[in-house]
């Protein structure tokens, strides 16, 4: 179901994660030490798509991990007494690995600086870089990609919604208006 303004369609997300998977293997001279972690939901969904794309542009096998947030958020007691708890599923050892955070949207920053205080009680990565789909800004918190898909203008009233077939039957993100 549409409810807001289409800004960006299936083949717009692909171009996008295509463009984001090479910048990520251009930014660096070996990618050995590499590995990718998604945030629920559709963060980990995406982290597979880019190892995909890293796959086929360097035939490399980049470990991808998944992550839930909840429990570190400055804000789990007011989404509820009870906040949905995921799995987390990090099958490789996270020290001296160069980490990337893989998000659908970058918004105030919060649920990134979650991600890091919880990729940090896995051990002490060598780096730790963020890649999301889209920013569309209004940062609460010192947080910048590294690895950014596509930039959307909102105001604070509207939200982006991004859609992937693995989740929601179809590739899209929509603006809502609020």
């Amino acid at each position: 179901m549409n409810t807001g303004k289409t800004l960006y369609t299936a083949e717009d997300i692909e171009d996008a994660l295509c463009r984001m998977a090479a910048d990520i293997l251009n930014s660096r001279k070996d990618a050995k030490n590499l590995a990718l972690v998604g945030i629920h939901t559709r963060g980990v969904f995406l982290a597979k798509r880019i190892r995909q794309q890293i796959a086929n542009m360097a035939a490399m096998d980049v470990p991808a991990g998944e992550m839930d947030i909840n429990l570190y958020r400055d804000d789990w007691t007011g989404i509820g007494h009870q906040p949905e708890v995921r799995s987390t599923r990090i099958g490789f050892d996270v020290n001296h690995r160069q980490v990337i955070l893989v998000d659908d949207v970058l918004y105030t920053g919060r649920t990134i600086r979650a991600a890091l205080d919880a990729i940090i009680d896995f051990g002490r990565p060598e780096r730790i870089e963020l890649a999301v789909l889209i920013d569309r800004g209004h940062r609460e918190l010192p947080i910048q990609p590294d690895y950014t898909g596509l930039l959307v203008q909102t105001r604070k009233t509207e939200a982006v919604n991004v859609l992937l077939t693995e989740h929601d039957g179809v590739d899209r993100v929509d603006l809502i208006a609020g």
